[in-house]
């Protein structure tokens, strides 16, 4: 070229090409098929349809017993648990054990719900009764330690292996819902324990003295207990209910979940999600949350499997946008 010159572009190398087609294939073998493939979920037949509902209403329950405990314990007594999953994780630890042990999946989940309300009163006693008064960030920084030390001692009592718990025989079975599709007794079994300990708790809260004492304790503590009533006695009954009803969520979820280190965690983050959709403190709201949430995930799974891990936190963004408070007050 002559100096002086001013140089003509020539047609590019990638004229004419498709770019959109191109982006596709480059991030198609970069990432897969799945996540950029524009075809769409095959639709859910009635059958299938009824299948995922019963196993969104079955995981809904599961974690409303979960929440309830953890509610009641932040709503009631002002305490940031971190460590609730870790009663989850025990739970499914005692049924294993009990079940191998007494030979009999029932009697471990009775053996276990008492083994479980004398370790949650004597914790109450022990650590959590003095942080009542304390700052959230002492009782997270307990909670967070009694994580570590559960683990530990999970490790040292049945090792770091995963484990399975056997469906007791007389819920082996299914329930036929078409001439191809059928659903596991057992999983029936866990909703109408779920659906028992839910009316169970909600009498117990809402038609008994104990449960007035327990709404009057969470309203004004100090008038509370000017009025003669033990309140320390109510927080640990309180926190008891709570750590039983977790417990006995592991020792029934055992069967159809497994039993693995850290199991604990994943439930946590749930948790504390259905709490903040349904109102601290609000076992109602705990039950609606949970069932929506259940809802969300089950049938994100089946229809939008590359967003569906985002739809619970975009479930629980919407309500607070809506209602800050969550859907139920305290």
């Amino acid at each position: 070229m002559e100096r002086g010159t001013t140089p003509v572009a020539g047609p590019s190398p990638f004229h004419g090409v498709p770019w959109h087609g191109l982006l596709r294939g480059l991030l198609t073998r970069r990432f897969g098929n799945t996540r950029f493939s524009s075809q769409r979920p095959r639709p859910v037949d009635l059958a299938n349809f009824l299948i995922q509902l019963l196993n969104s209403v079955q995981y809904g329950l599961l974690l409303f017993m979960l929440a309830a405990g953890l509610t009641l314990i932040f709503g009631i007594m002002g305490v940031v648990n971190l460590a609730h999953g870790s009663f989850y994780m025990l739970g499914a630890y005692l049924a294993y054990a009990l079940s191998a042990q007494l030979g009999s999946f029932t009697a471990a989940i009775v053996v276990g719900t008492g083994l479980s309300v004398v370790f949650g009163l004597a914790l109450e006693r022990l650590l959590f009764r003095h942080f009542y008064q304390r700052e959230h960030l002492d009782q997270v920084l307990l909670t967070f330690g009694l994580i570590y030390i559960f683990e530990e001692s999970r490790s040292l009592l049945w090792g770091d292996d995963v484990h399975g718990v056997p469906v007791p025989p007389l819920l082996t079975g299914s329930l036929p819902l078409t001439d191809t599709l059928s659903y596991p007794v057992y999983r029936l079994f866990m909703m109408a324990i779920c659906v028992a300990l839910a009316v169970g708790l909600y009498l117990l809260i809402g038609k008994t003295r104990l449960g007035m004492k327990i709404r009057a304790g969470a309203f004004n503590r100090d008038m509370t207990e000017s009025l003669g009533i033990n309140i320390k006695l109510i927080h640990a009954l309180v926190f008891a209910i709570g750590v039983a009803l977790a417990t006995v969520a592991g020792m029934i979820a055992a069967p159809v979940s497994s039993v693995y280190p850290n199991m604990g965690a994943s439930v946590l983050i749930m948790c504390f999600v259905v709490v903040t959709i349904g109102g601290i403190g609000s076992v109602r709201g705990a039950l609606i949350a949970a069932l929506l949430v259940g809802l969300v995930d089950t049938f994100g799974k089946v229809l939008l499997p590359q967003v569906s891990s985002m739809g619970v936190y975009m479930l629980m963004a919407a309500v607070l946008l809506w209602k800050p408070e969550g859907l139920f007050k305290s």
